[in-house]
C-alpha cells in the first residue's frame, strides 16, 4: 500500500512540473504610441505586420502566439501613464513604445517599478539613458548622435553661431542642450533659443520668428516634431525669411514628414528650398526591399494611404526584438508570472486599485535577453551597447533644391560627414575625427549656390557699441580729443579703412573707455568685450594668451613687443677704435688677400715690366708692398700684361667695396651712442634686481610678474612720455628706474623725441595689435580678410607713413646699441670672385711659359737636346725653367727669332 501511495505522489508532481515547464500559448505585450500622428500611423501598421509575421512563423516563438494590445496615448504624458497602467494589468510582459520622449520619461519609472521592459521605436531624447531606468531599450538613434551631427555640420560650414527653435517639451530641450554642449567644445554656440509650445498657434509661431530677425544670427537649427514642424517654413517664407542670407538645417523630423507624405509635387517644395536635414540610414537589403514592395501593396489593397518612413521600419524591428528575447527567455525560464508588491498590496485598500498590479518575476531576465540582442532587421545590424542603445547611428544629409530632395553627403558616428557611403557604420571602432569632413555643393534658400554668411548687422537704431581707450600719453594711437570729441588716431584710420573692405554695412558707435588723465587698463576694455558691455573694441590692444580665451581677435594690423630703454651716453674715443669695424677674420682675411694678390702680380708682371725686377731685396718688397699701394694715391708701378691688368682691374673693384664699407662702419661707431648701463638684455635686466618701469595699463606689468617672475616691488608706473624720461634720468638710486619695458610702438615714439635713451638688446616677445570682438563674432573674421587686404595693397603701411613717418622714420635706427661689426659672410663672394680670377690667370701664365720653355729647348736641327733634357733629371729642368721665367719676355723673343732665320732653306 505505501508503494502505491508513492509512485501516485510522484505521477502528481511530475504532471504537475510538465505543466510549469510547459512554454505559453500566448504572451501579451503592449505597444503605447499616438495613433493619429505622422509616425504613429506609419508604426500602428508596421507594428501589427510584424506580430502577424511572428505568429505565422512557429519556429520564431516555437509555436507560442504574441498578442498585441496597442494603447493610444495621445500625444499626452497623462493618457499615456494611464494607458501604461492598463497594459500592466493585462500582464504585457514588455510595451512598445512610447513615441514621444516626454511620455517615456514617464513610463520608463512605471516600467522600473513593475520590472516590465520598455522597448521604443521613436523616443529620441538622449537622458532616456540614464541609469536609474535600465528597463527603457530603443531600436532608434539616439539624438546624442544626431545632435554629434548637427555640430558637425555648422562646424563644417564654420557657421559661429546659430538660433535653436524646438519644441518645449523634454525631447526638444534637451536635444538643443546636447547640441549647445557639442557645439561649445567646437568653440561654437546658440545665441538665442526659441521654444514652441507643443500646440503653438500660428501667431505665435510668427511672433517668436519675428523675434529672431532682431538679432545678427541666421543660421536656424529646427528640432521640431513631424506632425507641427512643417508649419515653421510657410511662416519663415512669408516673414521674408526664407532668402538668401538664411540657413535652415533640421533635424530628422523633416525627412519622416516628407516621407510618410504622398508624393510631393514640385511647388509642394517651394517653401522648403535650400533647407538641410538629416534621415536615418539605413542600408539596402533584400529584406528591406521585400518589406517595401508589401507595403505599395498595402497601397493597392486601400489598406494605407501613406508612405512608409524610417520610423515604421524601426517599429516593426522592434517587435522583432522583443519576439527573439522573449524565445530566448522562455527557452530558460519556460512560464511567465506575475507576483505582488508589498507595496502595492497596501494600497489595495484605495479607490485607484493600484494593489490589482504585479510585479513581472522574469523582468531580469528578459531584460538581460534584450541586451544580448544581435540580429540584423529591416534597419540593419541591432545590437545594444551598455546604455540600451543602438551601437552606431548614421544619417543621409539631405537638402531640398530647385522642388527636388537629394542627397549631399552622409554622417556617421565612425566616419563624420561624407560624400561617400561609410564603410563601417555598425562597428565599434572609435571615430576617426582627423578624416577629412566633405559634403556635396548645397542648394541654400533662394536657389544660390554659395554658402550663406550666416550672419548680418541688423537694426540701425542699435549700432555696435565700440569701446576705445581714452588714453592720456601717447594719444597718436588712439584718443578722444577734449574740445572736439572725436575719436582718432592711427588704430582708428586702420579700423575705418578696414571697415570699408568688409562687404555689408556695419553700423557704429565710438564709446570712449577710460578718463582720460591716466591710460584705462587695456585688460578691463577687453572683459568688458566679453560681459556684452561693448560689442567689440578697437584701439592699440596688444594680442596677449589671456585675453585670446575670453574675446576673439582679428589679424594683427601691427606687429610688436617688447623691448627694453635705457639712458644711453656717447663714447667716441678709443685708442683702438679703427679696429672695430671688421671682425678678426674679416682682417685676417682681407691681409691674406693683400699678400696674395701682391704675389700674383709680381708673377705677372715680372717678365714683361721693368717696375718688377732688380736686386731680390727691391723685388720683395715690391712684391709685398704692391697691393698696400692701391690703397692710397701715391705713385705705383704700372701693370703692363693683359692678365695682370685683368686681376688688378678686380682687386680694385673689391678694394673699393671693403673700404666703403669699412669708413661706413667706423663713421657710424664714432658717432653711435653707447650704453652708460650694465643692462644688455632681458637676463641682465631680471639678475640686477633694480627698478623697472613699465607704463600704465599696459600688459607688461602682468608680463613681467607672471612670466619672467620680477617682483611686484621692483616695478613702477609711468604714465607720460615725461615720466619715462624724468625716471630714466634719475636713476634707481634716486628714485628713478634703471630701465623701462614697453612695447616697441611707443618706444620708437618716445626716442623719437629724445635723444639721451635707447633700445637694449632685442625685443623679447613677439605679438602684434588687434580688434577685439565677441566670441564667435563673424566680424571678427571678416575684419581679419579686410586687414589682409590692406596689408597686400599697402594701405597699412601708408596709414603709419602718415601718421608716424616724420617722426620715427629718420630716428628709428639711430637709437640701437653699437651696430654690428662687418664680417666675412657679407663680402665671401667677391673674395671668392677675385681667387678665381688670379688663379686663373695664374694658370694661364704657367701654361704659356711651359710652352715657351719646351720650344726654347727643342733644336730642330738636333732633336735629342729634347731628350737630353730630360735624362738630366727633374730638378735639374725645374732650375732650367725658373732660369727661363727669370729672364725678360722680350730677350726669349729674339732668340725665339734667330732660331727661325737660322732654319735651312728647303729647295
Amino acid at each position: 500500500m505505501g508503494h502505491v501511495l508513492v509512485s501516485l505522489l510522484l505521477l502528481i508532481l511530475g504532471i504537475i512540473s510538465c505543466i510549469d515547464c510547459e512554454r505559453p500559448q500566448v504572451v501579451n505585450i503592449g505597444a503605447i504610441f499616438t495613433f493619429d500622428s505622422v509616425i504613429g500611423r506609419v508604426a500602428k501598421v508596421a507594428i501589427e505586420t510584424a506580430v502577424a509575421d511572428i505568429n505565422a512563423n512557429s519556429n520564431v516563438l516555437g509555436g507560442t502566439k504574441l498578442r498585441l494590445i496597442a494603447q493610444d496615448s495621445n500625444c499626452s504624458v497623462f493618457t499615456g501613464s494611464i494607458a501604461a497602467f492598463q497594459l500592466l494589468e493585462e500582464g504585457a510582459v514588455a510595451i512598445i513604445g512610447p513615441q514621444s520622449s516626454a511620455v517615456a520619461h514617464m513610463m520608463s519609472f512605471i516600467a522600473n517599478g513593475l520590472q516590465v521592459p520598455l522597448v521604443s521605436f521613436a523616443a529620441t531624447d538622449s537622458t532616456l539613458s540614464a541609469l536609474q531606468i535600465p528597463y527603457f531599450f530603443r531600436t532608434t538613434p539616439s539624438d546624442s548622435y544626431q545632435m554629434a551631427a548637427m555640430a558637425d555640420l555648422i562646424s563644417y560650414y564654420e557657421w559661429r553661431q546659430v538660433i535653436a527653435i524646438f519644441v518645449d517639451d523634454d525631447y526638444g530641450r534637451n536635444g538643443i542642450s546636447l547640441l549647445g554642449d557639442l557645439l561649445a567644445k567646437k568653440m561654437y554656440k546658440i545665441s538665442y533659443k526659441i521654444a514652441l509650445p507643443v500646440q503653438a498657434s500660428h501667431n505665435q509661431i510668427m511672433n517668436l520668428l519675428d523675434k529672431s530677425k532682431l538679432i545678427g544670427p541666421r543660421v536656424y537649427v529646427v528640432h521640431a516634431s513631424p506632425d507641427s514642424g512643417l508649419k515653421i517654413f510657410p511662416i519663415a517664407q512669408h516673414l521674408q525669411m526664407m532668402t538668401y542670407e538664411y540657413v535652415w538645417l533640421t533635424t530628422d523630423w523633416l525627412c519622416a514628414a516628407l516621407d510618410s507624405s504622398k508624393p510631393l509635387g514640385p511647388t509642394s517644395l517651394n517653401f522648403l528650398q535650400g533647407v538641410i536635414g538629416f534621415r536615418q540610414l539605413n542600408p539596402q537589403s533584400d529584406q528591406k526591399k521585400a518589406f517595401v514592395s508589401r507595403w505599395r501593396e498595402f497601397h493597392r489593397k486601400g489598406i494605407v494611404n501613406f508612405e512608409l518612413n524610417s520610423y515604421g521600419l524601426y517599429a516593426y524591428d522592434t517587435v522583432w526584438v522583443i519576439a527573439h528575447a522573449i524565445n530566448e527567455f522562455l527557452n530558460d525560464s519556460g512560464n511567465i508570472s506575475f507576483s505582488s508588491s508589498n507595496k502595492l498590496h497596501d494600497m489595495e485598500g484605495t479607490e485607484l486599485q493600484l494593489g490589482k498590479l504585479r510585479v513581472f518575476d522574469g523582468g531580469k531576465l528578459l531584460l538581460e535577453k534584450l541586451q544580448q540582442t544581435n540580429f540584423t532587421g529591416l534597419t540593419g545590424p541591432i545590437q545594444f551597447d551598455s546604455d540600451r542603445n543602438l551601437v552606431n547611428g548614421a544619417y543621409e544629409v539631405i537638402n531640398v533644391g530647385h522642388s527636388v530632395i537629394r542627397r549631399i553627403g552622409y554622417w556617421s558616428s565612425y566616419s563624420g560627414l561624407s560624400v561617400s557611403l561609410p564603410e563601417i557604420l555598425f562597428g565599434n571602432t572609435e571615430r576617426n575625427t582627423s578624416l577629412n569632413q566633405q559634403l556635396n555643393t548645397a542648394t541654400w534658400p533662394g536657389g544660390k549656390g554659395e554658402k550663406p554668411r550666416g550672419w548680418v548687422i541688423v537694426d540701425n537704431e542699435r549700432p555696435l557699441r565700440i569701446g576705445v581707450p581714452k588714453r592720456a600719453s601717447f594719444v597718436e594711437f588712439v584718443t578722444e580729443t577734449n574740445d572736439t570729441h572725436l575719436i582718432e588716431g592711427y588704430c582708428i584710420d586702420v579700423f575705418n579703412a578696414a571697415l570699408k573692405l568688409v562687404p555689408y554695412a556695419v553700423p557704429y558707435e565710438f564709446v570712449p573707455f577710460g578718463d582720460g588723465q591716466v591710460n584705462p587698463s587695456y585688460d578691463e576694455l577687453v572683459y568688458k568685450v566679453a560681459e556684452n558691455v561693448f560689442d567689440a573694441a578697437v584701439g592699440d590692444i596688444s594680442i596677449v594668451p589671456n585675453r585670446t580665451r575670453i574675446v576673439d581677435f582679428t589679424q594683427p594690423y601691427l606687429s610688436t613687443g617688447l623691448v627694453i630703454v635705457i639712458p644711453i651716453t656717447s663714447k667716441k674715443s678709443s685708442a683702438w677704435v679703427f679696429l672695430k669695424p671688421f671682425s678678426v677674420e674679416m682682417w685676417c682675411v682681407t691681409g691674406a688677400f693683400f699678400f696674395f694678390v701682391g704675389v700674383v702680380i709680381w708673377i705677372l708682371e715680372h717678365r714683361v715690366n721693368d717696375d718688377f725686377r732688380g736686386p731680390p731685396r727691391r723685388q720683395l718688397i715690391i712684391m709685398i708692398l704692391f697691393s698696400f699701394s692701391t690703397l692710397f694715391k701715391s705713385r705705383q708701378e704700372a701693370t703692363l700684361s693683359t692678365l695682370g691688368r685683368i686681376v688688378m682691374m678686380v682687386w680694385l673693384f673689391l678694394l673699393m667695396v671693403i673700404t666703403s664699407s669699412y669708413t661706413a662702419s667706423l663713421t657710424s661707431i664714432l658717432t653711435v651712442q653707447q650704453l652708460s648701463s650694465q643692462i644688455t638684455g632681458i637676463d641682465s635686466l631680471i639678475a640686477s634686481n633694480q627698478r623697472i618701469g613699465y607704463q600704465v595699463g599696459s600688459f607688461a606689468h602682468s608680463y613681467l610678474i607672471e612670466s619672467l617672475g620680477i617682483p611686484e616691488s621692483r616695478l613702477v608706473s609711468l604714465a607720460t612720455p615725461a615720466a619715462y624720461e624724468r625716471a630714466l634720468l634719475d636713476g634707481p638710486t634716486n628714485g628713478g628706474v634703471a630701465a623701462i619695458v614697453d612695447e616697441l610702438p611707443y618706444i620708437e615714439l618716445f626716442l623719437s623725441k629724445t635723444g639721451d635713451f635707447g633700445i637694449v638688446g632685442q625685443e623679447f616677445t613677439k605679438s602684434g595689435w588687434g580688434f577685439a570682438f565677441q566670441k564667435g563674432s563673424p566680424l571678427a573674421i571678416d575684419m581679419s580678410i579686410a586687414i589682409i587686404r590692406l596689408s597686400e595693397m599697402g594701405e597699412l603701411q601708408k596709414i603709419h607713413d602718415k601718421w608716424f613717418c616724420e617722426e620715427i622714420c629718420g630716428t628709428q635706427n639711430t637709437h640701437r646699441s653699437e651696430p654690428n661689426q662687418l664680417n666675412l659672410r657679407s663680402f665671401w663672394g667677391l673674395f671668392l670672385v677675385c681667387g678665381i680670377v688670379s688663379f686663373t690667370a695664374f694658370f694661364m701664365f704657367l701654361l704659356r711659359a711651359i710652352c715657351q720653355f719646351v720650344r726654347y729647348n727643342w733644336n730642330p736641327r738636333d732633336p735629342s737636346s729634347t731628350l737630353e733634357i730630360s735624362r738630366t733629371g727633374c730638378s735639374h729642368a725645374v732650375y732650367r725653367f725658373f732660369d727661363f721665367i727669370d729672364e725678360k719676355e722680350e730677350a726669349i723673343k729674339k732668340i725665339f727669332k734667330q732660331h727661325e732665320n737660322t732654319q735651312p732653306q728647303v729647295i
